[in-house]
């Protein structure tokens, strides 16, 4: 609980996965993704609930081993690769309103495939939430200029190329962009307003919190063997 406000963090960990079969269970340094939130949940005492959701029993396995509960499966309807986190969010919601006879106030996503993060990163979207009164707050980090979008380009079926965006082809020096953010999954806190009746992860009063440390959201091979990299330098 922070300042009132009860906090439930869902980590959302299907089982399905076309990049990294059970990404959500690989291992990095040693112990599996599950395990790395695991291990950042513990380190914030202001979470009044963790859960898992998922739908494979190996998952539920090794997340009850490390601490994490999970206490429901997540139904075939929500566990296919074109279903959003709004809909995995609102279902784990739910459910645990039934099964705690709780409200919770914030809920937080803690996504496995970030295991870079930090304790800090999460409870500083929390309290940014609750003290500005905002509705929603997502940890994001600056996009490197050789990925800003007046940088990309397009091919046709012809195998033309295009710049992507219009100007593109105006851009001489990385000076002349704008600075640009991406999500970088490590946390996403919002209001129970805010995903059960606006039915959105990011509200209409929204902030985001710039990381600065590196951090890879992974979703190949090589993203584990980059994150593997950065966790044997540290």
């Amino acid at each position: 609980m922070f300042k009132g406000k009860k906090i439930l963090s869902i980590i959302p960990a299907r089982g399905g996965s076309k990049g990294i079969p059970l990404k959500n269970i690989q291992k990095l340094d040693g112990i599996t993704l599950i395990e790395h939130v695991a291990k950042v949940v513990k380190e914030i005492d202001e979470i009044d609930r963790s859960i898992v959701s998922t739908d494979h029993k190996k998952i539920v396995e090794i997340s009850n081993n490390v601490g994490l509960e999970t206490p429901f499966i997540r139904p075939d309807n929500l566990s296919g690769d074109f279903v959003s986190d709004l809909d995995v969010l609102m279902h784990a919601y739910e459910q645990m309103k039934s099964i705690d006879g709780i409200e919770y106030d914030i809920i937080l996503m803690l996504q496995p495939t970030s295991p870079l993060r930090k304790s800090k990163h999460v409870l500083q979207c929390i309290k940014k939430l609750v003290e500005e009164d905002l509705d929603s707050v997502w940890t994001v980090s600056e996009t490197d200029s050789k990925n800003h979008p007046m940088k990309q380009l397009s091919l046709n079926d012809n195998g033309k190329i295009d710049f992507y965006e219009e100007m593109g082809n105006k851009i001489i020096a990385r000076q002349q962009l704008d600075k640009l953010y991406h999500r970088n999954g490590i946390a996403y806190v919002m209001t129970k307003d805010c995903l059960m009746n606006q039915k959105s992860i990011i509200g209409r009063n929204n902030a985001g919190i710039v990381i600065e440390d590196h951090n890879i959201s992974i979703d190949t091979a090589w993203d584990l063997e980059l994150v593997e990299y950065i966790l044997s330098k540290r």
